[in-house]
């Protein structure tokens, strides 16, 4: 298939919120542009909203090179969203920013001061002296998803091209940290419009599409995305070969996906940068183990493994697993819980032989 037979299959899929992982490189950012044409009405408008590389695009920095940089700032490219620039401020955009806990202020300029004409440019400044900055790539991600998510609620745009929301990999040059934060962020956007439209996020991200698919599927209110058994969740893997694509459900992909986890969780191990969210992720590691050796349970696999006390385990790694999702706490890992992690991470790839070929 190619990207609009694609396309067609995610419009005609019946669950309201679709879950894609893809590596880079796969097609995800051109399946959005695929699937915006797909939806149009019959008059050509647009029926959705999206984010994007194109979304990112529209943001550009002006150096300032001529002033030796003393009013850098980043510039808004004209686009048909500048008409909606008025309908937000800076404290909208704050209060999304807030999750994050941003080390700085900034502020709009509009285009000829005229609120109407759309934002022309927005500077950041920092400490006591108001000095304009440049922030990094990393903050600039997080302020343009920010500003996004802000468009998301403003009327006129996202209430009127209301069939779906298209959300394409909003974390690359983002922490783990960040990463998480980022999962709450879409997981709010999820809840609070599934029922009314079509929620569609792809990814490269494992961890980012594991944190989602397990709140979604496993969490505290995973039971409201269900209609009686049938799951209002569809996870799927996004696969290229040559010049041709398929969808395929995650289970047909059980192995594979695990297999990124595993690798994503020996680099944080090679890097020394393990973080609460690793387990989130080691968690995922296990059902999926399981349930690619056909049993439910994920306390199976830690006895398979030699784990002897896996009920007190089960309950350390629920807590440390789950307890972010509703609470933004410190994301270093608990005195001792490394430990436990490396006993648990080592046995598993011992047990079953993975050969892992991380990055390092």
């Amino acid at each position: 298939m190619d990207l609009q037979d694609i396309a067609i299959q995610i419009k005609e899929l019946r669950e309201k919120i679709v879950l894609i992982y893809a590596f880079n490189g796969t097609g995800k950012t051109r399946l959005s542009m695929s699937y915006k044409d797909e939806t149009k009405d019959d008059n050509g408008r647009h029926t959705g909203v999206y984010y994007n590389a194109f979304s990112e695009d529209l943001f550009q920095w002006d150096n300032d090179i001529e002033n030796n940089e003393e009013h850098i700032r980043l510039t808004v490219k004209r686009s048909s969203l500048n008409k909606f620039h008025s309908l937000f401020t800076e404290e909208d955009v704050m209060r999304k920013l807030e999750l994050y806990k941003p080390k700085y202020n900034f502020f709009f300029r509009y285009i000829d001061d005229d609120t109407e004409k759309g934002i022309d440019y927005i500077y950041f400044i920092k400490g006591e002296d108001q000095e304009w900055i440049k922030i990094s790539r990393g903050e600039e991600r997080i302020f343009i998803w920010c500003l996004f998510l802000t468009l998301f609620e403003v009327e006129g745009w996202a209430d009127e091209q209301d069939a779906h929301f298209f959300i394409d990999d909003p974390v690359s040059s983002l922490d783990d940290h960040n990463i998480f934060i980022t999962a709450i962020s879409l997981y709010d956007l999820i809840e609070k419009h599934f029922e009314s439209r079509k929620i569609i996020i792809t990814t490269h991200h494992v961890g980012l599409y594991s944190i989602l698919s397990n709140w979604l599927s496993k969490g505290d209110k995973a039971s409201k995305f269900k209609e009686g058994n049938r799951s209002k969740v569809k996870q799927l893997v996004l696969n290229r070969k040559d010049e041709l694509v398929s969808l395929d459900p995650v289970k047909n992909s059980v192995f594979l996906y695990h297999l990124h986890l595993l690798q994503t969780l020996d680099k944080a191990v090679q890097e020394d940068n393990l973080t609460r969210f690793h387990y989130a992720l080691l968690r995922q590691a296990l059902e999926n183990i399981a349930s690619f050796l056909g049993v439910g349970q994920y306390s199976y696999v830690l006895k398979q493994i030699g784990i002897t006390d896996e009920a007190n385990i089960t309950k350390i790694m629920n807590i440390l697993a789950h307890e972010q999702v509703y609470h933004q706490t410190p994301s270093e890992m608990p005195k001792g819980s490394e430990e436990l992690f490396n006993e648990i991470f080592i046995k598993l790839k011992d047990k079953y032989n993975f050969v892992l070929h991380s990055e390092n």
